[in-house]
């Protein structure tokens, strides 16, 4: 009788990176989300996971008051931590809490 050696092959960080941008991508792309960018990134060795932080605009968080005021487009950011395993399978989609630095 053979015996099988199951080999865990871990998902490299640009990966995992494409991974949560095309998860988040489908999950929201349907509320018009803009500006899609890796803001941060770790690994966590006990749970074998990738959390990955990842920042968007949305239309509708624009203050149209304030744009108009200061005559900028600028949106406001959505913060987002993927959690994925190592089979590349998301296990979470929280949102990041951003404190004001003022």
């Amino acid at each position: 009788m053979k015996s099988f050696q199951t080999r865990v092959i871990a998902m490299d960080v640009k990966e995992a990176v494409g991974c949560a941008k095309a998860y988040v991508n489908d999950l929201f792309g349907s509320e018009g989300i803009a500006n899609l960018g890796l803001e941060e990134l770790e690994y966590d060795d006990a749970r074998e996971q990738w959390r990955i932080t990842l920042g968007f605009s949305r239309g509708w968080d624009r203050d149209p008051q304030l744009s108009t005021f200061l005559q900028t487009s600028r949106l406001p950011r959505t913060y987002k931590i993927v959690s994925i395993d190592k089979d590349g399978k998301v296990s979470t989609v929280k949102n990041r809490e951003v404190a004001d630095a003022g």
